[in-house]
């Protein structure tokens, strides 16, 4: 990305933010702003590496697919790039996945952005119907898994290192926190 990105006028387009193609940062639309974030550290990748991994088999099993750090576009002009998704069969080669193929978006929560993972994100994902959200606290290994139910998301079940994490949807699977660290 170039310096001539922050010299733009008014409010991204979400044709102006696709036309920026692949960055090093993470750049994110939020109704007609830019949110961008360094690179995730190596722990972040790892971390989400391992639980991608996990989720894998799960995934294929269930005929959905597991993808990390894609567009997911959840209205106009609305496009955050989550940790992982768990999405319903895909065009691979569109610049987007719609929020309606997303079964369950996960983030991994950097040190420095767990107001936007907790708070703005919850929220815009709840907006734009995506069933579950698993977070995942990077420091604690604590893994979260929320359910939408009735506009917003409720707390479904809790694991932190030394405990599991049941998946009985969109998947089964078994996350066991000390494990991501592998």
């Amino acid at each position: 990305m170039t310096a001539a990105v922050f010299d733009h006028d008014g409010p991204w387009t979400e044709e102006e933010y696709l036309a920026l193609g692949e960055t090093h940062q993470r750049v994110e639309l939020f109704d007609g702003s830019l949110h961008v974030t360094p690179a995730p550290t190596p722990q972040h990748q790892n971390i989400s590496g391992e639980l991608r991994a996990a989720l894998r088999r799960p995934v294929r099993d269930a005929g959905l697919r597991v993808l990390e750090g894609v567009n997911v576009r959840l209205r106009p002009d609305r496009i955050p790039i989550p940790d992982l998704v768990v999405t319903d069969p895909i065009d691979l080669d569109d610049p987007y996945v719609d929020a309606g193929d997303v079964r369950l978006v996960c983030e991994i929560i950097s040190p420095g952005n767990a107001a936007t993972d907790k708070v703005l994100k919850m929220h815009y994902y709840a907006a734009a119907g995506i069933e579950w959200y698993l977070l995942v606290e990077q420091k604690s290994l604590v893994v979260q898994l929320y359910r939408l139910q009735d506009g917003h998301y409720v707390e479904h079940s809790t694991a932190g290192p030394g405990e599991v994490l049941e998946l009985t949807e969109p998947v089964h699977a078994v996350i066991r926190p000390e494990r991501l660290l592998d």
